[in-house]
């Protein structure tokens, strides 16, 4: 059985943390949030929409997560570092290898390694503002994922 957030989960915007994903069940206690514990050493803090760019970009370094089913288009909650090496590695703000980033499903631990600014500069479509948004509204667009994002992978 799913677990829910506790009410000091909150989000880059010190607002609830919001449900990123049940299809495919993601999180480090694979509840559907992007939050994290003690036991999380990789800090699964960052809800964001994978593209085939950073899975090759993730397996290069070692976490091949396409081993676990996942494909381009696929919701899931990634480690703080690897999100931000991708970024660091992206040629512009348009690099697909960097994931469109959910805010309102993002745990605020990820603010420890990433500053809000960047987060912004990659977060999905309608989620740059003041609390981000609902994944129903806010479908990134996101190169090489048609149409919108697949609740399964």
């Amino acid at each position: 059985m799913a677990t829910k957030p506790s009410n000091s989960n909150l989000n880059v915007f010190k607002k609830p943390l919001g449900l990123f994903s049940q299809k495919p069940m993601t999180g480090f206690f694979r509840d559907g949030y992007c939050r994290t514990g003690p036991d999380d050493a990789g800090n699964h803090a960052v809800a964001a929409v994978v593209t085939d760019e950073f899975l090759e970009f993730s397996a290069s370094r070692g976490n091949d997560l396409r081993t676990i089913g996942l494909t381009g288009g696929c919701k899931w909650c990634l480690c703080t570092n690897r999100w931000k090496e991708a970024m660091e590695a992206a040629k512009d703000v348009n690099d697909p290898v960097v994931p469109k980033v959910f805010l309102h499903a993002t745990d605020q631990s990820a603010l420890n390694a990433i500053s809000m600014s960047d987060l912004k500069k990659y977060a999905a479509e309608g989620e740059a503002q003041n609390g981000g948004g609902s994944l129903l509204s806010n479908t990134p667009k996101t190169p090489g994922v048609s149409p919108g994002v697949r609740e399964t992978h």
